[in-house]
């Protein structure tokens, strides 16, 4: 399997023809495992099409790819965006289904391919970045469609947010992906790409593309796919908001372990919860206070601790209120959830445990240190236990007026 389109790399602006990583001309002449240089595109460019999937020169391969467009795409005419082009054979699909087509790729012996198999179609072909394509401000177009460019980007996520402000209201974004190899496997999962897009689009369609060998030009065995996701205009940045409670007994805090809740069982935390709708911060601890740990906390028992912002692995950001109690207020903590928790302890705050969830952990060390607002964001591949070496959390530095 080869990829038809680039993004841009990290090392250039996306407009000499290379890219981080990339597919050369062919499945069937490349080992997917050895992944690990840069890809001239415009060297590739004249045997490009040779790969059926990519010249679509076989009538069966062709109807089987027009077919998919057909279902994918709205009705024509509509403004199809074509991103990471190749030499324009899914352009030409479009436009010979009645749509209006820009394309932009990276390399300029690509474009100079695409632009003569679309010559007539009034279709137009530009070189630049599929992750910031180079259109004039203002531009909308009814569907995006990108087929083996998002696993290539260097932030994928943020392509996508762009990408969806270059939509009409109600429009598509049409996404081609998978993942390759099988000792060192390349490529973008369809579960990464649609939790990506979940707070982008209104509906996200997965379609598994591995079984239709015709699309191919034969049969395969990895993962490939089809991710529609329609976009019903700009929304709102929401965010949980969580509270954790931090009991002091001297230097000593309590810490209750998970059991039971299919999320980080066996590890320690604070007692912790959400904010309910309507519910203030200070409401939903003194609430989740009584109802974990059994302590009738007042307000005027509660101080802030610290505010992080966090992101679990593969997870959305969230916000999380630290707030500190001293031991002794509201009543001696029990377990009331033992369903949820196995055990209550206490532990010292300056030798904390290796066994916390990792986001706990980070507040408790925060909190000893000083500091008062942190931002705590975890890779996708980290666990959700604390790793001693995975140091994510970063303090921002308070105002001195």
């Amino acid at each position: 399997m080869t990829t038809e389109s680039r993004g841009s790399a990290d090392t250039n602006d996306g407009t000499d023809g290379t890219a981080r990583t990339g597919r050369p001309k062919s499945a069937e002449s490349f080992d997917f495992d050895t992944l690990d240089r840069p890809i001239d595109w415009d060297e590739a460019a004249p045997h490009f099409d040779e790969a059926p999937d990519h010249g679509l020169r076989d009538a069966e391969v062709r109807a089987a790819w027009a077919g998919r467009l057909a279902d994918w795409l709205p009705q024509a005419p509509a403004d199809v965006l074509d991103l990471g082009c190749g030499t324009g054979s899914l352009s030409l699909l479009a436009a010979g289904q009645g749509h209006r087509v820009t394309a932009v790729d990276s390399a300029p012996r690509m474009v100079e391919r695409a632009r003569a198999k679309l010559a007539g179609t009034g279709a137009e072909v530009l070189v630049g970045d599929a992750g910031r394509p180079p259109l004039d401000g203002g531009r909308r177009f009814d569907v995006i469609l990108a087929r083996h460019v998002v696993w290539m980007l260097p932030d994928p996520e943020a392509a996508l947010r762009h990408w969806c402000t270059l939509l009409r209201p109600g429009g598509r974004l049409v996404l081609v992906e998978g993942v390759w190899g099988e000792q060192s496997p390349v490529g973008i999962p369809a579960a990464r790409l649609a939790r990506a897009l979940a707070p982008l689009a209104g509906r996200v369609h997965t379609e598994s593309l591995s079984g239709d060998a015709r699309l191919w030009g034969g049969p395969v065995s990895d993962e490939r796919y089809a991710l529609v996701a329609v976009v019903d205009g700009p929304r709102r940045h929401r965010e949980v908001v969580d509270v954790h409670l931090i009991v002091r007994r001297g230097g000593e805090v309590l810490l209750t372990r998970r059991a039971g809740t299919g999320y980080a069982d066996g590890l320690l935390h604070a007692p912790s919860g959400h904010a309910e709708d309507g519910e203030d911060v200070r409401a939903a601890v003194i609430r989740e206070a009584e109802e974990e740990v059994g302590l009738r906390l007042a307000p005027e028992d509660l101080r802030v601790a610290l505010v992080m912002q966090h992101r679990g692995p593969g997870a959305e950001p969230r916000i999380g209120w630290f707030f500190e109690a001293a031991h002794g207020a509201g009543g001696t903590p029990v377990n009331r959830e033992p369903d949820k928790c196995s055990e209550l302890g206490w532990y010292a705050l300056d030798a904390l445990p290796d066994d916390m969830v990792a986001y706990c952990r980070a507040g408790l060390d925060a909190y000893r240190a000083g500091e008062r607002f942190v931002l705590h964001w975890h890779e996708d591949d980290d666990p959700v236990a604390y790793e001693p070496k995975a140091r994510r959390a970063v303090p921002l530095p308070m105002s001195e007026g």
